[in-house]
């Protein structure tokens, strides 16, 4: 059974204050989703360095940045869709099935939270950048791989 994370997220308290039975059922679904989740996520929990994405291959990918909106707003990856982590599940009708889905945050902490939160929910295309925003600029935003390749060190 598939639990839909925000209906449970979105009882109010009076809801939970009554239905405390049902809340328990709840909570034993979303920990048997995670727990199903685990079991089966690659090891690396789909992570993916910025070397590893050719420059021709940005525009196919939605990129998330998982940060609050004053974070955003300083600077991030040119195409990103602002979506904070805690909402990505509130706004998961505009994050994409088909294709990768790239989230970010400023070290790859908080897109991990939100991209582990879209995977138990049925997203199977997220991936997480390695080191964020901050790894992003570092590399050298688009042109990381081809940076890599010159240099030899794209075989992470």
């Amino acid at each position: 059974m598939k639990l839909e994370m925000p209906r449970l997220l979105g009882l109010t308290v009076l809801t939970l204050a009554l239905s405390q039975g049902c809340w328990a059922d709840s909570k034993v679904a979303a920990i048997d989703e995670m727990e199903g989740y685990l079991e089966f996520v690659d090891y690396g929990g789909g992570v993916i360095f910025v070397e590893q994405i050719p420059k021709e291959d940005w525009p196919r990918i939605q990129v998330i940045d998982a940060r609050d909106p004053k974070q955003f707003s300083k600077g991030h990856i040119p195409g990103a869709i602002n979506i904070e982590w805690r909402q990505v599940l509130a706004r998961r009708n505009s994050i994409r099935k088909e294709g990768m889905v790239l989230l970010y945050c400023n070290t790859g902490s908080l897109s991990a939270q939100a991209a582990f939160a879209l995977r138990v929910a049925g997203w199977e295309n997220v991936r997480i950048l390695q080191g964020g925003f901050d790894a992003w600029q570092a590399q050298g935003g688009f042109d990381a791989h081809a940076r890599a390749l010159r240099s030899g060190a794209s075989g992470r």
